[in-house]
């Protein structure tokens, strides 16, 4: 039996050009009231996620940067991982010879170096404001939440997370987008999330059911009882899926919902 039903974000629940769909909401609204947990894991900030939260109507509680933060719906910290500050300086110094665009987040707020195309494109429609600074050598990295970097050029973040987990094996780092590259905690994935939270509802991983479709969802398809992969997924999620449905703009999640919550021929 399902008992939590895990699921991120972009591409999952949510497209910028319909929004969250009154099919995906009252789902997700249903499996509240029958008791049902549910949870939004995502690679966004706590503030994008909230928004997220409130849009769909729910007060759930937010898997944030991959797993590197959990928050209650109302921002108490039930679990933080934060990244290695001498990592991110020698990632940071290298990126910025290299022109690199690169977003870091400390305490869940957003800051960058250069106010050009790519933070105007990201904040679209992420829900929150960001902070333009002279260097990122001003900033304080004690609660650094994790980078990203962002290249309109799949192939180059194909090259670059290659090269980051040969030289950093101590970080995690994963493509959350084609075009986007995530550093983070070696622990702060979107699996160990799960895990924690199952362990604080106190049930198995087994009762979970998690739904994604890019390949930062991959171990937490993989942890859950049931991984479900979103149609429009990644050939390598799909690969690891225990179950494909259909794509976002089809409501795949209510279907996956529906079979496997429910019980009910798809």
């Amino acid at each position: 039996m399902i008992k939590m039903v895990v699921a991120d974000i972009d591409g999952t629940v949510y497209t910028p050009q319909k929004g969250i769909t009154p099919e995906v909401k009252e789902c997700i609204l249903n499996l509240e009231k029958q008791g049902i947990h549910f949870i939004i894991a995502t690679g966004r900030t706590y503030a994008s996620a909230k928004y997220i939260a409130d849009i769909i109507g729910v007060r759930c509680p937010l898997i944030c940067y991959q797993g590197g933060l959990i928050n209650s719906y109302e921002g108490e910290i039930l679990d933080v991982k934060y990244l290695d500050e001498q990592i991110a300086r020698k990632i940071i110094s290298d990126f910025r010879k290299r022109h690199i665009h690169l977003n870091v987040y400390i305490e869940d707020k957003l800051y960058v170096e250069n106010d050009d195309e790519y933070i105007k494109d990201y904040i679209g429609d992420k829900g929150i404001d960001y902070f333009k600074v002279n260097s990122f050598d001003e900033l304080n990295f004690k609660k650094l939440n994790k980078l990203l970097a962002i290249k309109y050029d799949e192939n180059f973040i194909d090259d670059l997370i290659l090269e980051l987990g040969q030289k950093y094996p101590q970080i995690y780092v994963v493509k959350s987008n084609i075009y986007f590259c995530e550093i983070a905690n070696k622990h702060a994935t979107k699996g160990n999330a799960i895990k924690f939270m199952a362990n604080k509802y106190g049930f198995s991983t087994k009762e979970v059911m998690a739904i994604g479709d890019q390949n930062n969802d991959i171990e937490m398809i993989e942890t859950a009882g049931v991984g479900v992969a979103m149609g429009n997924g990644t050939e390598q999620i799909k690969a690891k899926a225990d179950y494909i449905t259909e794509d976002v703009s089809n409501n795949g999640f209510v279907k996956a919902v529906n079979k496997f919550v429910w019980g009910l021929n798809v």
